[in-house]
């Protein structure tokens, strides 16, 4: 069932991201970006899902804000980032869960004016898709199927938040002749 429902979550995301020039066809793979995925989900579960009642588009944004950053930080300097144990909590307590995204935006992104708030439009709209198909699974909250579709819903969101900043950066996978 979770597969299922994160295969569709994968699908609507490439879709409109493709759609509106953010990603490529085909994806990247940055096997040191994806293998932090399970270290950043345990130490963002906490927080993120304890947000979740009151602000799910943000509980689900701030994934995809968090892997642009990691795919900024394996760009820039990975030797001294893969060095940092817990790279959620160095990031969130640099101003906070409720400022992760704008710190993300501004200080590891470097965004301003119009790029700042186009990236903000693009993950609310991600986030919100996402959060649009979860509830209509209509899954009993607090059970364990309901704990595991929001975990799916964050992986997908943060491998896209990473495609998204790789595509940004100039990676582009493309076929070689």
């Amino acid at each position: 069932m979770v597969e299922k429902f994160e295969k569709a979550i994968h699908q609507d995301l490439h879709q409109y991201l493709l759609g509106i020039g953010e990603v490529d066809k085909q994806l990247p793979s940055c096997p040191d970006v994806e293998e932090r995925w399970e270290g950043v989900a345990n130490a963002y579960i906490p927080d993120g899902a304890r947000e979740f009642r009151d602000y799910p588009v943000a509980s689900l944004g701030w994934m995809m804000y968090i892997g642009m950053a990691v795919a900024k930080l394996w760009d820039d300097e990975w030797t001294i980032y893969s060095q940092i144990e817990d790279l959620y909590l160095y990031m969130r307590d640099k101003r906070g869960y409720d400022a992760l995204d704008e710190y993300i935006r501004e200080d590891v992104l470097m965004l301003r004016g119009e790029e700042n708030d186009a990236l903000e439009q693009v993950v609310g709209e991600c986030a919100s898709r996402v959060h649009s198909m979860l509830m209509r699974e209509r899954i009993e909250p607090g059970t364990k199927e309901a704990f595991e579709a929001y975990v799916a819903c964050l992986r997908q969101l943060y491998l896209f938040g990473m495609a998204m900043q790789l595509h940004r950066m100039g990676y582009h996978m493309t076929r070689v002749r």
